[in-house]
């Protein structure tokens, strides 16, 4: 396993952190309701802003909190704060089930495609920087089996599969980790009210 392979294992094994957050929910809806599990997702994104605040204000090596940011978001908003506004938006907008795959294909389908195409590229995108068709690819297949686990309706799944790719392809300068999960989550409930209104769920 090559060098490049391995600083992108550490670099998105932090996406796994973000599960976190979802089972969070998860747990919490489950036992005491939906309104206190969006609370607690945001006394989370307070908690985070805070801690952001002491590192970038005050210049302060944080325990343990330090290994999930990059260097690039040294002064700015990281990853773990764009996710939570993703999930706070998601869970509090969309059915359940829409939100989740969402977020899911937010975390893993982003994690193979950087993967996939740093071990497996060969046919790079000229426009996009460090863009593989192999990652794009392998991205699309992970986001279907997420959604074809979750989801009961195939338009649903491929609507959804096709957004999330899209935009972690696309979307260059925004923060897929809050763009993915919006944009995916209202593709898809979209489709889903469609559907209903028509007859076919």
């Amino acid at each position: 396993m090559n060098k490049e392979i391995i600083f992108e294992l550490k670099r998105k094994s932090v996406h796994l952190f973000l599960v976190s957050f979802i089972l969070i929910y998860v747990f919490i809806n489950k036992y005491f309701g939906h309104r206190l599990a969006i609370f607690s997702l945001t006394f989370l994104l307070i908690f985070l802003l805070v801690i952001k605040f002491i590192r970038v204000d005050r210049q302060r090596k944080i325990p343990i909190f330090h290994i999930l940011w990059r260097k690039n978001e040294k002064n700015s908003l990281s990853g773990d704060i764009y996710f939570l506004l993703g999930a706070i938006i998601a869970f509090s907008v969309f059915d359940f089930e829409i939100a989740l795959v969402a977020l899911l294909m937010t975390i893993f389908g982003d994690l193979t495609a950087s993967l996939v195409g740093v071990s497996f590229g060969k046919h790079w995108l000229k426009n996009i920087p460090k863009t593989a068709w192999e990652g794009i690819i392998a991205e699309f297949g992970v986001n279907l089996i997420i959604g074809f686990i979750f989801l009961p309706n195939l338009i649903i799944i491929l609507f959804m599969a096709f957004i999330a790719t899209f935009i972690e392809t696309i979307f260059l300068y925004a923060d897929d980790n809050l763009v993915i999960p919006v944009f995916a989550g209202f593709g898809g409930q979209i489709v889903l009210v469609f559907l209903r209104l028509i007859g076919m769920i």
